[in-house]
């Protein structure tokens, strides 16, 4: 299984939309802007990532600017972090992570962002907890994470 870059391999957007649509529940609307922006290659952000076995998508992730806090300051961030369960528990999900860093500091960025609700996960990959955001329209505060190069 590779990790793949959506601006690499853009026959995989309508796929990629519509899988990041079903596992978090956003409009795949949402997911077709974000990666059509990638697509045209304009910003460093957004960026998308998958992973496939078996001409399925098994994981993915994204950065965007912002993934919906009130801290707009904090930027950019890695969001929708996925992996199928059935793949769960093989080191997927980081190596995702180390490969979205990377691929992100060769792209000239080298702190990235991260807003989540669990406690211990991002650490064993090198992330620290940097302080507590309010997502939008959440009732109690979430983690957010940093990754310096």
């Amino acid at each position: 299984m590779d990790i793949m870059a959506l601006r690499e391999h853009p026959q995989y957007k309508d796929e990629a939309a519509n899988w990041f649509a079903q596992k978090w529940g956003i409009p795949v609307a949402v997911y077709v802007e974000s990666m059509e922006a990638c697509l045209q290659k304009k910003a460093l952000v957004p960026q998308w990532y998958l992973v496939r076995n078996d001409n399925a998508i098994v994981g993915g992730l994204g950065v965007i600017a912002n993934d919906f806090h009130d801290r707009k300051d904090l930027t950019p961030n890695v969001c929708a972090v996925y992996v199928e369960e059935p793949y769960r528990c093989q080191g997927i999900a980081g190596k995702m992570l180390g490969y979205v860093c990377s691929d992100m500091e060769r792209l000239g960025i080298s702190t990235l962002y991260l807003l989540t609700d669990h406690t211990s996960f991002y650490e064993r990959y090198g992330w620290e907890f940097f302080c507590m955001a309010q997502g939008d329209g959440e009732e109690t505060p979430s983690r957010m994470y940093v990754h310096r190069q």
